[in-house]
C-alpha cells in the first residue's frame, strides 16, 4: 500500500458552510466561515505558509458564490490572500483545462460543506480528481482540507444518507464509494451536535474492516502519511473500532430491524490526542503538552 506524502484535514464542520442553508434551517446570515483556529493550522500546514495558493472547492454546495466569498474573507483575516474559488458545478466544469492546471499548481485544496453525494458524483473518474489523487500520493507538503460533506468525502467509504433518529434500524444508513484519499476509515461530520454515534456506528457494523472517525463541529484531524491523526481545534473527535465486534446480528435482519453490536471499542480525542491507524492505537498527551496548548 502506498504512504501519502500529502497531508489531509478533515474538520467536522461549524456553520454547515450550505448544507443547514439548503435546507433551510438557519437564516442567511448566520453563514459564518469557520474557525479561526483550525483554518489557520490549515494555512499552517501548507508548505508557504501565507503565501501558499489555495482554491477552495464549492462544489458540494446549492450556494457556492456566497460559500466561497465566506472563504475569502476568513482567509483574508489570517493575512493568506492567494485563495480563489473553483466554482465547479458538474463533470462538464471538471473537465475544463483551465481548473485542471490550476489544481495542479495549487499548494492546498479546500473543499466546503454542502452534499457529499455531489463531489463523488462531479469528480469520480475526471483528470481533475487523478490529479488531486497524485498529488496527495506523491508530492511531499500537498494538502487537501475539507469540511462537513468534504470531509466526509476523503473516505473510501462513504455515508451518504442516514437519519440520527433511525440509525439503529437496519438500512437506514446508506454507503457508498467516496474518493479515496483514505482507505479503511469511514468519517461523519456533525457528529454530537447531530446525536450521529448510531449512525456511524451502524457503518462501521456493516464494514467491520473501516475504522469510524465522528468529527465534532470546530473540530478536525491532522493526518499525515495517511496513518497518524492528531486532533485539532476544541471539541471531541470519536473512534469508533469494530474490529473485535464479537456478536452483530446486521447480515442476517430484514431492513427496519433494530441492530445490535456487541464489544465496539470506543475513544475519544481531544486537541493534541492522537491516534494511529495502522496500530489501532490512541496516544494521550502528557502533561507539559497540555499546558502548551492551553497557551495556545
Amino acid at each position: 500500500m502506498i504512504t501519502p506524502k500529502g497531508k489531509l484535514i478533515p474538520v467536522g464542520g461549524a456553520e454547515d458552510k450550505g448544507t443547514d442553508l439548503e435546507q433551510g434551517f438557519i437564516q442567511r446570515n448566520n453563514l459564518n466561515f469557520f474557525e479561526q483556529g483550525i483554518l489557520r493550522r490549515i494555512v499552517n500546514e501548507t508548505r508557504l505558509k501565507n503565501e501558499s495558493n489555495i482554491e477552495v472547492i464549492t462544489t458540494a454546495s446549492m450556494i457556492p458564490v456566497e460559500v466561497g466569498e465566506n472563504y475569502l474573507h476568513a482567509f483574508a483575516k489570517l493575512s493568506c490572500n492567494n485563495v480563489h474559488i473553483l466554482n465547479i458545478r458538474n463533470r462538464e466544469d471538471a473537465q475544463n483545462p483551465e481548473y485542471v492546471e490550476r489544481i495542479r499548481k495549487a499548494d492546498a485544496v479546500m473543499i466546503t460543506g454542502g452534499n457529499q453525494m455531489r463531489l463523488t458524483a462531479t469528480f469520480g473518474g475526471t483528470e481533475l480528481y487523478h490529479i488531486l489523487q497524485q498529488r496527495y500520493f506523491y508530492e511531499d507538503g500537498f494538502l487537501i482540507a475539507g469540511t462537513s460533506a468534504g470531509a466526509m468525502a476523503m473516505s473510501n467509504t462513504m455515508i451518504y444518507e442516514g437519519n440520527a433518529a433511525n440509525a439503529h434500524l437496519k438500512g437506514a444508513v446508506k454507503v457508498t464509494t467516496g474518493l479515496a484519499f483514505m482507505r479503511d476509515v469511514i468519517f461523519d461530520s456533525h457528529f454530537d451536535k447531530r446525536g450521529r454515534f448510531g449512525r456511524l456506528a451502524q457503518a462501521v457494523a456493516s464494514n467491520p474492516q473501516c475504522i469510524g472517525i465522528g468529527l465534532g463541529e470546530d473540530t478536525g484531524l491532522l493526518i499525515t502519511d495517511g496513518n497518524f491523526m492528531e486532533a485539532i481545534g476544541s471539541g471531541m473527535i470519536v473512534i469508533i473500532d469494530g474490529h473485535n465486534i464479537r456478536h452483530s446480528n446486521i447480515a442476517d435482519l430484514a431492513d427496519g430491524s433494530p441492530i445490535s453490536i456487541e464489544n465496539l471499542i470506543v475513544h475519544f480525542l481531544a486537541k493534541g490526542n492522537k491516534y494511529i491507524l495502522s496500530d489501532r492505537k490512541y496516544i494521550a498527551m502528557q502533561e507539559h503538552e497540555y499546558a502548551k496548548t492551553e497557551v495556545e
